[in-house]
């Protein structure tokens, strides 16, 4: 009899785990949504401005940064009317004083564009998508000439107004930020901007996807893939105290910072909804000695990452247009694969969508087990949780690729499990299956 009970609770067991590990329907309704001819026609208006230097003009209608973002609130207002004003639509801008650097020849408003999808539960809590609106050709201070930027970085800015167009008909328990950055092959000024602006709210920021180029399938080295992408994140934050980074010699997680677990949910969720997808995990803050707009953010403490292109073509990035021997020179409209910046903007949108209806991670999770033959591990009880799961992996492994879901609890034991040989980590679930980021052990219990 006792046998007989055991295999029932096995097989609840097996059931409860199931239906926390069952896809969502509305996920493959999101992906189908997303139109390449949609960002076509946004990426081929930005491109119609001729420049969107941040220190190009402002007053005219149709050239120049100016146009530019106006015509982007312009259609993030529109979005907004389709969905009963769901949207918060504005501005937010500071003034970047002449000498900040060399690429700062006048004093200049670095202005950013904001959609902000307000969550029906954790209205404090936000996940950003960002892409940059403004461009530059061979030299950074020359703010007069023609630069299309259409891959870099008009697909960013093109996907992130798609994934609002198309996330807007929903309703999530957390809020979404669709935001459009400017300054930054100056310097990373919109984001240093809307960073600090985020910390003077007092919001919490669940991450930061930063698009930056997702356009092009055509790599110098010769390489063709639509299907490639790779995800850069940091390993642990700037922001770290010094008794964490004594800890984590200890203890481990070199590469288990806030922002690499953002990277892995990404990696997971496209490799679960989007299998054709191949999300290579980075293990950089971004491109050998370059930088991108999420920096800013992790800079503040905040969780960012960025998500591209595999195969970059440096003949189509900060280059003016011209052809020498043969080869075309410049960030035109013909050298954009919009398909693919579809597929790219689908994996944002089904981020976003993952995260905004998944409940809060635990803030703490403790783990036990020194010479033990088993890992203990503790967590705080999530608000708007159902259950908890326990992911581990082997050390040398970048992603997590065990997990045991464990029920309403806030501690168990994973016996025969030795804690020595396996990194730990610790997701909440809802009702519903959507799951938090996955949070690496931040206390140790004896």
């Amino acid at each position: 009899m006792k046998k007989k009970l055991q295999s029932i609770g096995i097989i609840l067991l097996l059931i409860s785990h199931s239906s926390f590990a069952q896809s969502d329907a509305r996920i493959y309704e999101i992906i189908n949504a997303v139109s390449a001819d949609r960002i076509e026609a946004d990426i081929t208006k930005l491109v119609s401005f001729g420049t969107r230097h941040t220190l190009s003009d402002t007053l005219s209608e149709t050239r120049g940064i100016g146009a530019a973002r106006r015509w982007i609130k312009s259609e993030f207002d529109k979005t907004s009317n389709n969905c009963n004003d769901c949207l918060d639509v504005f501005f937010q801008k500071y003034l970047v004083k002449e000498g900040e650097n060399d690429r700062i020849t006048k004093d200049v408003w670095v202005v950013n564009v904001v959609a902000i999808q307000r969550g029906t539960k954790y209205p404090n809590r936000f996940i950003i998508m960002s892409g940059d609106i403004d461009s530059r050709v061979s030299d950074p201070n020359n703010y007069t000439s023609d630069s299309p930027g259409a891959n870099d970085n008009a697909s960013g800015m093109a996907g992130t107004m798609e994934a609002a167009r198309v996330l807007s008909k929903y309703k999530f328990e957390n809020s979404i930020v669709y935001l459009g950055l400017s300054g930054e092959e100056q310097g990373l000024f919109g984001g240093k901007g809307f960073a600090q602006y985020a910390k003077e709210k007092g919001w919490e920021i669940v991450g930061v996807l930063n698009n930056d180029m997702i356009g092009n399938i055509t790599g110098v080295d010769g390489v063709i893939s639509n299907r490639d992408f790779r995800i850069f994140s940091e390993p642990v934050p700037p922001t770290e105290t010094e008794r964490q980074r004594k800890s984590r010699r200890f203890y481990g997680g070199e590469v288990d910072g806030i922002s690499r677990q953002l990277a892995r949910y990404v990696y997971t969720t496209t490799k679960t909804y989007m299998p054709e997808m191949n999300p290579m995990l980075i293990y950089r803050l971004d491109r050998f000695g370059r930088g991108g707009h999420h920096r800013p953010f992790n800079d503040a403490g905040f969780t960012g990452i960025r998500i591209m292109e595999a195969h970059e073509n440096y003949n189509h990035q900060h280059q003016d247009i011209r052809t020498e021997n043969g080869i075309d020179y410049g960030d035109k409209l013909e050298f954009v694969n919009f398909e693919y910046a579809a597929k790219l903007t689908a994996v944002n949108a089904i981020t976003m969508a993952s995260l905004a209806w998944a409940p809060p991670s635990p803030k703490v999770v403790g783990i036990g087990g020194i010479v033990e033959p088993s890992a203990r591990l503790q967590w705080d009880k999530v608000d708007g949780a159902k259950g908890y799961k326990i992911y581990w992996r082997d050390t040398t492994s970048p992603t997590w690729d065990n997990s045991r879901y464990v029920g309403d609890v806030t501690e168990f034991t994973l016996e025969g499990i030795v804690i020595d040989n396996f990194f730990f980590g610790v997701a909440s679930v809802n009702e519903d299956g959507h799951e938090s980021v996955v949070v690496f052990p931040n206390k140790i219990i004896r």
